[in-house]
C-alpha cells in the first residue's frame, strides 16, 4: 500500500468520527498551549532581565576602579596606589580581545537657570565613547571634536531641578517637570560646589558684624555659562541608563577643570601626601569593552591580576540563566501533565477506534496488507491528532502570550515582556505534539497487527 493511501485512509477514518476526533484533538489543544506558555514565561522573564543588562551596562562590559585595600594583600600592596590614567588605558587597549577602552571622568557641578537649581553629576567620556553609546537624541547631537565644553542631557534630568527660593522639587511633589530650556538658553554651571554651598550657608547665618564679616571671607565660585549640545528622547515612564546624567566630552572638561581649579586640588580627584594636586588627571572607572561575553571572564581576570577592581555582569548573568532554566523546566513539567492527559486520551481513541474496525483491520490482512501498513496506518491516525492539535495549540499559546503581555504592560510599564515565545519553541511544541501521538498510538497499533484475521471476520 502507497504512503499517499495510507494518508488518505487514516484522515478519512478520523472524520467519520468527528466528535471524538474534535474532543481528542481539544486535549492536545491545551496540553500544547499549556506547555508552550509555561516555558515562555520563564524565557519571558530571561529576556526581559537581559534587556535591562543591557541598557545598565551591557553583558560585554568590563569596568574597571581603583583596587579596595581591604581586598589587597600586605605582600600584595603596592607602595604607592594604582591610579586609573592614560598609561593604563594604552595597556588595556593592547590586552586580547578587547575591542574598546573608554575611560570616564565624573565631577560633580551645580547647574542653575532662572529660579531652578540642582546638584549633579557631570559624566566625561571621549568623543568615541559617546557614539559607541548609541544615545537617541531629541534634540541636538554629540558635539564636535576640540569643541567648547558642552553638556548632553538625559531625558530625565529636568525632573532633578528644584525651586532655590522656596525649596520645593516640582517633578516630585506635583509631578510637573519645572519649565527648563535646556537646548534654547545656556546653563549657568558652578564647578566649585564646596565654595558655593560655603557661601550660601555663610550667608543663612550671618546675624551680627562679627559673622558678616566671616561671610565676606568666603569668596562666591565663578558661574560659567554652559551650551548644551543635545538633549537625550525619553519615552514617559521609561528610564534608561542614560537619562539621569549629564554627559560631555572628556578632555572638554579636563580643561574645564583645570580652568576653574588651576593648581588647587580638584574635588573627587587624589592629592599627594602634602595635600598638593597632581598635574594630571585621574579617571574614577574605564569601561573594557570585550569582543564576546566568553571573554569577559578571562579580559577581567587579566585585570584583577595588575591590580586593579574589576566587575562586570558575566558572573551574575550566568548564576541568573542557571535559575531561569530551573524554572523553565519547572513551568514546562506542569505544562506537560495537560500533554500527557492528552496522550491517554489519544491512546483511548485509537483503541475504541480498533474495537470499532475489527472486521476492517481483518478484511485488510486477508486482501494481503503487510503488518507495517497496519502499524503505519494508526500511527498516522494518532500523528494527525497530534499535528492538528499541536498545530491549533501553537496559535493558541500565541494569543495566551499576547493577552498575559498586555495585561503586564498595563500594570507594570517597566516590564512588557513577561511571556516570549521564540519560532524555536513554538516549532518544538508541534514536533513534540506529534511525538506524543504517535507514541499514544504505538501500543493500539501493536494490538491491531496482532489481530487474527478470521477472527477479526467473524467478529460481529
Amino acid at each position: 500500500m502507497r504512503f499517499v493511501d495510507l494518508l488518505r485512509m487514516s484522515s478519512s477514518n478520523l472524520f467519520k468520527r468527528k466528535i471524538r476526533t474534535i474532543l481528542t484533538v481539544l486535549g492536545v489543544v491545551i496540553g500544547t498551549a499549556s506547555i508552550i506558555v509555561m516555558i515562555s514565561l520563564g524565557l519571558g522573564l530571561n529576556k526581559s532581565t537581559m534587556e535591562q543588562i543591557e541598557n545598565y551596562g551591557g553583558l560585554t562590559t568590563v569596568t574597571v576602579t581603583e583596587a579596595y585595600e581591604e581586598n589587597l594583600s600586605e605582600d600584595s600592596k603596592p607602595a604607592e596606589k594604582k591610579r586609573l590614567d592614560d598609561e593604563l588605558v594604552e595597556t588595556l587597549k593592547g590586552l586580547e580581545n578587547v575591542e574598546s577602552v573608554t575611560p570616564i571622568l565624573n565631577a560633580g557641578v551645580i547647574l542653575k537657570q532662572g529660579i531652578y537649581e540642582t546638584n549633579t553629576q557631570l559624566v566625561g567620556i571621549s568623543i568615541e565613547g559617546l557614539k559607541q553609546l548609541d544615545m537617541t537624541f531629541g534634540t541636538g547631537g554629540i558635539p564636535e571634536e576640540n569643541a567648547p565644553l558642552q553638556f548632553i542631557y538625559g531625558g530625565a534630568v529636568q525632573r532633578d531641578f528644584y525651586n532655590a527660593k522656596t525649596g520645593q522639587y516640582p517633578y516630585w511633589e506635583t509631578q510637573t517637570s519645572p519649565e527648563i530650556d535646556f537646548a534654547g538658553q545656556d546653563m549657568f554651571a558652578i564647578f566649585d560646589t564646596e565654595a558655593y554651598y560655603a557661601t550660601q550657608n555663610t550667608s543663612s547665618d550671618s546675624q551680627g558684624a562679627g559673622q558678616q564679616k566671616q561671610t565676606e571671607e568666603v569668596k562666591a565660585p565663578k558661574k560659567y555659562m554652559i551650551g548644551a549640545a543635545g538633549v537625550l528622547q525619553q519615552a514617559e515612564n521609561e528610564d534608561n541608563q542614560f537619562s539621569w546624567s549629564v554627559y560631555c566630552d572628556i578632555e572638554a572638561l579636563k580643561l574645564q577643570l583645570k580652568k576653574v581649579f588651576k593648581n588647587k586640588p580638584i574635588p573627587g580627584q587624589p592629592t599627594k601626601s602634602n595635600g598638593k594636586a597632581y598635574k594630571e588627571l585621574f579617571y574614577n572607572s574605564i569601561q573594557v569593552n570585550t569582543d564576546s561575553m566568553d571573554a569577559v571572564t578571562k579580559v577581567q581576570e587579566t585585570i584583577k591580576e595588575m591590580g586593579y577592581q574589576a566587575d562586570s555582569n558575566a558572573e551574575w548573568v550566568s548564576s541568573m540563566q542557571e535559575q531561569y532554566k530551573s524554572i523553565q523546566l519547572v513551568l514546562g513539567g506542569i505544562g506537560a501533565v495537560s500533554l500527557f492527559v492528552a496522550a491517554i486520551g489519544i491512546t483511548n481513541t485509537m483503541m475504541m477506534s480498533i474495537y470499532e474496525r475489527t472486521k476492517e483491520i481483518g478484511v485488510i490482512k486477508v486482501l494481503g496488507c503487510s503488518l507495517g501498513n497496519i502499524r503505519s496506518l494508526f500511527l498516522l491516525e494518532a500523528a494527525y491528532i497530534g499535528f492538528i492539535g499541536g498545530f491549533v495549540g501553537v496559535l493558541l499559546s500565541y494569543g495566551i502570550s499576547l493577552l498575559i503581555n498586555k495585561v503586564a504592560t498595563s500594570m507594570n510599564a517597566y516590564q512588557s515582556t513577561v511571556s516570549y515565545i521564540p519560532a524555536w519553541l513554538s516549532l518544538s511544541g508541534l514536533i513534540f505534539a506529534v511525538i506524543v501521538g504517535m507514541v499514544a498510538g504505538f501500543f493500539p497499533a501493536l494490538r491491531a497487527m496482532r489481530l487474527s484475521p478470521l477472527a477479526a471476520i467473524r467478529n460481529e
